[in-house]
């Protein structure tokens, strides 16, 4: 298992600054000695989670000597220093002088480090990992031949094998004899929790599974900031919240609010948590998860707790949090009323007192409307008499276009409305509200369910609460049969957008 992977130095390295980090620093010194430099400039680059962000510069003397302020304590993390070519190497910046030599034609490759703990243990590391991959080129060389027999190639995995766990018995020894330097704290979050075996019990992977969610996070210190400036951290609050945990929003939200505040008092994780989660689920490919953005944002952003956003990147952030409120899983849709077919007659969506709605926003101009409103009229035959009703909101802007294809496509069970350009006059739509005719959240129905490309599909139960979201005709189908078959307890399994949406 490797602790450092290093990556093509144009993908990993942005010179950026962080939004709201300043370059904190202390009273100790950054020494950095390259043979072959003489009056060129290097560059520190810390980490950020997996990626490296510009911190500093410096002027070598004739000599290749680089010398910079240390990091305050809770800047201090892992570090590069990048030179021309670009090269770079990597160290650790901790509240103690450093004081590294190398060379610049491979800069990696000779280190000598002339003061620092924290980076002799950094390195003897390194070269101990160095030292197996040597050892083991052989022996993966075996595996990758053609011509080698199977009790060659047997040999060879065993020998591998053994090399893995000699690594991870290093990791263990450096974790359990130097657990207070950070590079062993690093190192503590790259070891994965040890879970016994249960045999003879018929739930054991169940058992397995519990014991390893509770001892995920024991690896990891919550009371010190340095940790999120490495890959490590990241990781596993990757795999923690897209793989270990039930992808429901519930459950997501949950363990993000554990996390987030189990990270209290300590601003740099703090910050690192709430942000990457709040990204992830606004982004992410499991339908629903926007309920985690928008109560993320609703809980932390809107109190004032993300203090590293400037005023406009707030804004941005709490009004997509509005935007998309209204539609959330498991909240109540707004009433929409608008003109039917006829443009004269009001329909609510409210009045649909079946079991079942599917609000389908489309128009007859898109190519992929059309292709999915005739397996939505199949869908329709199939489950009208369990309790389906379809609740069609045209987003043309003119009426004619989508009333002719309603006809054409003989789609007329469905309760059809839209809006067009004599209601959404401002002084008629004022009027209209005002009487009581319709409401805003309808005339702006676009914004209501966040129309930016069509069709847009929501499942409603009988109490307009959503279901299910941005899914197509195939998907519309497939939670109906698992709605009805789990209608007992009520469970909805997450369910993945398609890729048109």
């Amino acid at each position: 298992m490797e602790f450092v992977r290093f990556a093509a130095l144009s993908a990993c390295l942005l010179f950026m600054t962080l939004a709201g980090q300043t370059a904190a620093q202390s009273s100790h010194t950054i020494t950095l000695e390259i043979e072959g430099l003489s009056h060129d400039t290097v560059y520190l680059a810390n980490y950020y989670g997996e990626k490296m962000f510009y911190a500093d510069t410096a002027i070598t003397d004739g000599r290749g000597k680089a010398v910079f302020e240390g990091r305050a304590y809770e800047k201090c993390g892992k570090f590069a220093a990048v030179i021309p070519g670009p090269k770079f190497f990597e160290f650790l910046a901790v509240e103690e002088d450093i004081h590294i030599k190398t060379k610049a034609a491979q800069p990696a490759a000779f280190i000598e480090v002339v003061a620092s703990e924290e980076n002799r243990l950094f390195y003897d590391y390194l070269k101990f990992l160095q030292d197996k991959r040597t050892e083991a080129t052989p022996h993966e060389q075996v595996m990758q031949d053609s011509t080698a027999s199977e009790e060659e190639k047997a040999s060879a995995r065993e020998i591998l094998m053994a090399m893995g766990a000699d690594v991870e018995a290093e990791q263990r020894r450096i974790v359990a004899e130097h657990g207070n330097m950070l590079f062993a704290k690093y190192l503590s979050m790259v070891l994965e929790p040890e879970i016994p075996e249960i045999p003879g019990i018929a739930n054991a992977d169940e058992l397995r599974y519990r014991m390893y969610r509770d001892m995920y996070w024991k690896r990891v210190d919550f009371q010190d900031p340095r940790l999120v400036h490495d890959g490590s951290f990241n990781r596993i609050l990757d795999v923690y919240l897209n793989q270990v945990i039930p992808q429901s929003p519930d459950t997501v939200l949950n363990e993000v609010v554990k996390l987030v505040e189990r990270a209290r008092g300590n601003d740099e994780m703090f910050k690192y948590i709430l942000h990457f989660a709040t990204f992830n689920a606004e982004s992410s490919a499991i339908m629903c998860m926007d309920k985690v953005f928008v109560e993320l944002v609703n809980r932390y952003y809107k109190r004032g707790e993300a203090t590293w956003l400037n005023e406009d990147q707030l804004s941005k952030i709490t009004n997509r949090a509005d935007e998309l409120a209204p539609t959330v899983c498991g909240s109540r849709v707004p009433d929409i009323i608008l003109p039917g077919l006829d443009q004269t007659t009001w329909e609510s969506l409210y009045d649909l007192n079946t079991k079942y709605t599917a609000v389908v926003i489309w128009e007859s101009t898109c190519g992929h409307c059309k292709k999915e409103l005739p397996k939505i009229q199949e869908l329709y035959e199939e489950w009208k008499d369990k309790g389906l009703s379809i609740f069609a909101i045209g987003n043309d802007f003119e009426p004619e276009p989508w009333q002719e294809f309603v006809e054409k496509k003989d789609l007329s069970e469905w309760v059809h409305v839209s809006d067009n350009p004599a209601i959404n006059n401002q002084d008629s739509a004022m009027v209209l509200i005002s009487q009581g005719i319709t409401t805003l959240e309808s005339l702006n129905f676009r914004t209501t369910f966040d129309v930016f490309a069509t069709p847009k599909i929501f499942l409603l139960d009988r109490e307009k609460v959503v279901v299910a979201k941005q899914i197509g005709a195939e998907q519309l189908g497939e939670i109906l049969m698992k709605l009805e078959d789990m209608e007992a307890n009520g469970v909805l399994q997450p369910m993945r957008k398609t890729e048109d949406q």
